[in-house]
């Protein structure tokens, strides 16, 4: 069905939505050795915009790729959204590659960005603790939902941009069945809003532990058309019926998420 005519069917809101972590990447592989070796700086060639998958998390990318791609014709992605760093991009080409789309289908959108680290990128934990200790000390005491970094972003400020998305998808993508690859804050900020939660809520979900990469957590249409209602989260099932490695690795710098 043409995407004008699955709007004006079901106006409102899309009629599926997958939120979706991007696959593992040269990051996680870089922060993970700093922190291993009680590093200060994760040591990484590209700045994180530019940071491209791991050969895993290409892997990764396919297999819910040929996941997706085998859907009934109907249960099908339209849409595909992206953050313009290259790890999510990277991500949603492979998917929209299996379903037949090209690069080109995939909108990509700032607003889905990695939340900004400002002073603290590429610092470890105890690389933060050593360089800035007063930082360290006033996010132990405002806590990581409000507090923002020099030059970076605190969750609300995610949160704030993500609030717009939701706008635009209302108006431009109702009825529609959408794929957004994003971040691993990013996928917690649009539960935060979708599921109307409050902070201790969305941070407790948080110390459950990571959001996979490539984690499925997924939205359907509420019967009378208002709202979207949660499906599933940290879906993961693609990747192991594939037979790829499921990683669960936090984006760098681990200490200021």
């Amino acid at each position: 069905m043409a995407k004008a005519a699955i709007r004006q069917a079901n106006v409102g809101w899309p009629q599926r939505l997958w939120i979706i972590r991007h696959g593992e990447s040269a990051g996680n592989l870089a922060r993970d050795h700093a922190e291993a070796s009680g590093a200060a700086l994760i040591e990484l060639e590209h700045r994180d915009a530019d940071v491209p998958l791991s050969p895993l998390g290409l892997e990764q990318s396919q297999a819910l790729g040929a996941w997706m791609s085998a859907l009934p014709e109907e249960s099908r992605p339209t849409t595909f959204l992206a953050s313009p760093y290259k790890r999510a991009r990277q991500t949603s080409y492979a998917v929209a590659t299996a379903m037949g789309c090209t690069d080109d289908d995939v909108l990509v959108d700032e607003r889905l960005r990695e939340k900004e680290f400002g002073v603290l990128d590429r610092y470890t934990r105890a690389g933060i603790r050593e360089k800035f200790p007063e930082l360290a000390e006033q996010r132990r005491l405002v806590g990581k939902f409000y507090f923002r970094p020099p030059g970076g972003e605190s969750w609300c400020d995610v949160v704030l941009r993500l609030r717009s998305m939701l706008g635009d998808l209302q108006r431009n993508h109702a009825g529609e069945r959408v794929v957004i690859v994003g971040h691993q804050v990013i996928v917690n900020c649009f539960r935060y809003l979708l599921e109307r939660m409050d902070e201790g809520t969305i941070l407790a979900i948080d110390r459950e532990g990571d959001v996979p990469n490539c984690g499925i957590t997924e939205y359907r249409l509420a019967p009378d058309g208002c709202g979207l209602l949660l499906e599933r989260t940290n879906f993961v099932a693609p990747l192991v019926e594939a037979g790829s490695p499921v990683t669960l690795e936090s984006d760098q710098p681990k200490g200021a998420r």
